[in-house]
């Protein structure tokens, strides 16, 4: 696939809004690699840290539910890659959405690193949900509205992915991955409030921005460190695919320049 230097992408926005002109300034390549790579080790470090110290205290030290035993263990890496699979969805959808309106140069590359990621978390969450429910259902598998709705997430991931690379011009790859993705977002509310509008075997969230948590401390501070470390962990992979990206485009644009000056 013939892929076009970053500068000239910045030519598709015509005369850009005074909103847009802030979004741009963040789109130059040289800029953005000097900025991911102050930044970078700062979201490397957290995301080894926290995450260990999460997992580990969730695996080792918290203590058994009283109903589900050390089952329960699995929600520390099935929690934060639950969440994660819906944040990174919407994540993707900003990068669409700013691709469509404000034609960002850079949107288009970020929403293509950032499917693979979140599919990655979305397969891990679909995954551990099963071994979760195995022992708790007696089940691998079962179409509850929760499982469905977030496997249906996971092919919008994997559509997506597909969908950008199907074209032999980029641009129109860029275009109908933006548009699915825009369209998926009909999922995430499905997705979160599922298990309130039907009649389901996943339990309710535990964890709400209104409502007390319904788990005790013991449980919870272990989850929401996981779940921190899951965070920084999706954020430098993404930011270390982006910087890949950028500078394999400039690579590329610099080799086709030289190219066409012979």
């Amino acid at each position: 696939m013939s892929l076009r230097p970053v500068e000239a992408v910045s030519s598709l926005a015509g005369a850009p809004s005074s909103a847009g002109s802030s979004l741009h300034r963040f789109a130059n390549p040289g800029r953005f690699l000097r900025l991911s790579e102050t930044v970078l080790p700062w979201l490397v470090v957290p995301a080894i840290l926290l995450t260990a110290t999460g997992l580990g205290w969730g695996l080792f030290f918290a203590p058994a539910d009283w109903q589900q035993g050390d089952a329960v263990r699995i929600m520390y890496v099935h929690v934060p890659s639950a969440w994660l699979a819906s944040s990174a969805y919407f994540a993707l959808a900003v990068c669409s959405l700013l691709s469509l309106v404000w034609r960002h140069p850079l949107a288009d590359l970020a929403a293509v690193e950032i499917g693979p990621v979140g599919a990655g978390f979305t397969a891990l969450c679909l995954a551990s949900g099963s071994l979760w429910g195995k022992p708790m259902w007696g089940a691998w598998w079962v179409w509850d509205a929760r499982l469905t709705s977030v496997l249906v997430l996971f092919f919008l991931y994997l559509g997506h992915i597909v969908l950008v690379r199907a074209f032999d011009d980029p641009v129109r790859g860029y275009r109908a991955g933006s548009i699915l993705a825009l369209v998926g977002v009909i999922n995430l509310p499905i997705i979160k409030f599922s298990v309130d509008w039907w009649n389901t075997l996943h339990q309710p969230a535990s964890i709400t921005l209104l409502g007390a948590p319904t788990m005790a401390p013991s449980m919870l501070w272990p989850l929401l460190v996981s779940a921190l470390g899951f965070s920084f962990a999706f954020a430098a992979i993404v930011v270390a695919r982006l910087r890949a990206a950028v500078m394999e485009r400039r690579i590329r644009g610099l080799l086709l320049a030289r190219a066409g000056s012979r």
